[in-house]
C-alpha cells in the first residue's frame, strides 16, 4: 500500500463528501424506483434509464447497464430492492473493471521512466493548472522531486498562477514568460528534470478547443521535442475534464483522445455537481483509465481515483 491510502477514514470521509451532490441526485431516485420492487420490470428500467441518462452517465452506458442487469436478476426472479440496489452496485463495478482502470495505491508508488513526464491537456477553465499544483503536492508529499513547466503562454495568468504553485510547493518551474514558444519551454523543463535526477516533470499546455487546429498541432510539437530529450516522453497525457460539465466533457474527451494520444483522464469539480456519473459513461466509452478525481478545494482534494471506494460512496 502507498503513502496515499483510499482505505483511510480521512480520504473516505472527503470522497463520501464530495460525492454528496451525486448521490442525492442519482441514486437517492434510484432507491426510491426501487421502493417494494422485487423483480426488475419494465417500470423499473424505464425509470432507471430516466435516471442515468439524465444524471449524465451517457446512453450508451447506460444501457450497458440495463442489459447487464436484467441478465444478473434473471438468476434470481424474487429479489427484494436491498438485494437488486447490491445487483446494480456490482454491475457497475464490474463495468469500470473491464474498462481498463487499473487503480493505483499511492501517488509515491514506483513510476516505469524517471523522470517520468506527465503532459497535461484540455479547456480553459476545466482546472487544469490547479490539477497540476495538487498533483505536485501529491508527488512531493510521496517523496518525489518534482518540476514544473508552465507552457501555457497564452493564458495572461496561466505562468504566474503555476509559479505560484511551484512556491506553494516549493517545486522548480521552469517558464519564459508569456507570448513564447511553448515547446521550447516543455525542452527545457524536460532537460532541467533530467540533469537535476527530478522523478516527475508536468507539463502544463494552452487551454484549447477542439476546434483550433492551431493549437491541437502544437500538441504534437510539443511531444515531439520532449522527446529529443527522452525518447518515449511523454509516458502520460493526461486530459482534465469538468465533471460539472456533463456531456459537454463526453464531447472534450472525445476531440482530445481523436487528436493525441490521451492516456488518462482527471475529472474535476465532483463536489461541486450532481453529475458524478460522467465518471463511470467516460470510463466506459473512451477505455482510458480515470486516473485523478477532484473531491474538493484542499490542496489534498485531488485523490487517485479508485473505482471500487467511488461505488461504495455512491451506494452507500
Amino acid at each position: 500500500m502507498g503513502i496515499f491510502s483510499f482505505f483511510s477514514k480521512e480520504k473516505k470521509e472527503k470522497l463520501d463528501e464530495g460525492l454528496a451532490k451525486t448521490k442525492t441526485s442519482l441514486f437517492e431516485k434510484i432507491s426510491k424506483a426501487l421502493v417494494g420492487k422485487t423483480t426488475v420490470d419494465d417500470d423499473f428500467l424505464d425509470q432507471l434509464e430516466e435516471i442515468l441518462v439524465t444524471s449524465d452517465v451517457g446512453i450508451e452506458t447506460t444501457l450497458k447497464i440495463i442489459d447487464r442487469l436484467q441478465k444478473r436478476a434473471a438468476q434470481d426472479k424474487y429479489i427484494n430492492s436491498n438485494e437488486l440496489n447490491k445487483l446494480l452496485k456490482d454491475e457497475i463495478a464490474k463495468l469500470l473493471d473491464e474498462n481498463h482502470n487499473n487503480d493505483v495505491d499511492g501517488f509515491g508508488t514506483e513510476k516505469s521512466a524517471k523522470p517520468y513526464v506527465i503532459m497535461v491537456v484540455g479547456v480553459n477553465g476545466v482546472g487544469k493548472t490547479t490539477t497540476i499544483g495538487k498533483l505536485a503536492h501529491q508527488f512531493k508529499s510521496a517523496g518525489k522531486k518534482v518540476v514544473l513547466g508552465a507552457g501555457d503562454t497564452f493564458r495572461a495568468a496561466a505562468v504566474q498562477q503555476l509559479k505560484i504553485w511551484g512556491e506553494r510547493n516549493g517545486v522548480h518551474v521552469v517558464e519564459h514568460g508569456m507570448n513564447t514558444d511553448p515547446a521550447s519551454v516543455a525542452y527545457d523543463a524536460v532537460k532541467y528534470a533530467t540533469e537535476s535526477q527530478c522523478d516527475i516533470v508536468i507539463i502544463d499546455t494552452a487551454g484549447r478547443l477542439h476546434n483550433r487546429v492551431d493549437l491541437m498541432n502544437e500538441l504534437s510539437k510539443i511531444k515531439r521535442v520532449m522527446s529529443k530529450v527522452i525518447p518515449d516522453a511523454p509516458h502520460e497525457v493526461l486530459l482534465v475534464l469538468d465533471a460539472s460539465t456533463g456531456q459537454n466533457a463526453f464531447e472534450q474527451a472525445r476531440q482530445f483522445t481523436a487528436a493525441t494520444e490521451v492516456n488518462a483522464l482527471a475529472l474535476t469539480k465532483l463536489d461541486g455537481t450532481a453529475k458524478g456519473g460522467v465518471v463511470i459513461g467516460i470510463a466506459d466509452q473512451f477505455k482510458i483509465p480515470v486516473k485523478y478525481i477532484g473531491v474538493g478545494e484542499g490542496i489534498e482534494d485531488l485523490q487517485l481515483f479508485n473505482k471500487h471506494e467511488f461505488v461504495d460512496s455512491l451506494f452507500n
